[in-house]
């Protein structure tokens, strides 16, 4: 049984990025004043394998962290703020920063030892290769005696 994150706020997010980009962004603005921010991510699926593309900006690689246990691959690090010069007047900041994590539940026909993340231009690409899933096994007769 894979343990699935709860996000109370997913589907009130879903409905609003159908009506309004504006909704959406406000949500993601609410996400990050309650304590970090939140990539976004795309999910894809061929015979082989599956990868996640999330969306990283300014991100360094070596602030970046991808764990895969018990079913859950989580992607964590930090966005790091640049220092402000000192003549520099900032009018508006709309970018994220600080700590962030995301976690996916990943189906059993994976190959777990062999996942491989590259970070590059902003996008963190995991790849997840598929295994052959295996027969269910026949039930077995065992005689009562």
């Amino acid at each position: 049984m894979n343990i699935t994150r709860w996000e109370p706020f997913r589907e009130v997010e879903d409905m609003f990025r159908q009506y309004s980009p504006f909704f959406s962004r406000a949500m993601r603005r609410f996400e990050a004043d309650e304590g970090g921010w939140r990539p976004v991510a795309d999910i894809s699926e061929t015979d082989t394998e599956y990868l996640i593309k999330a969306e990283l900006p300014e991100v360094k690689k070596e602030d970046v962290k991808v764990t895969f246990e018990q079913g859950l691959l989580t992607i964590s690090g930090e966005r790091r703020q640049e220092k402000k010069q000192k003549d520099e007047n900032q009018i508006r900041v709309e970018s994220f920063y600080g700590s962030f994590s995301r976690s996916f539940s990943l189906p059993d026909n994976i190959d777990a030892k062999t996942i491989q993340a590259e970070c590059k231009e902003g996008v963190l690409r995991v790849r997840i290769p598929k295994t052959t899933p295996t027969k269910p096994e026949q039930p077995i007769a065992v005689e009562v005696k």
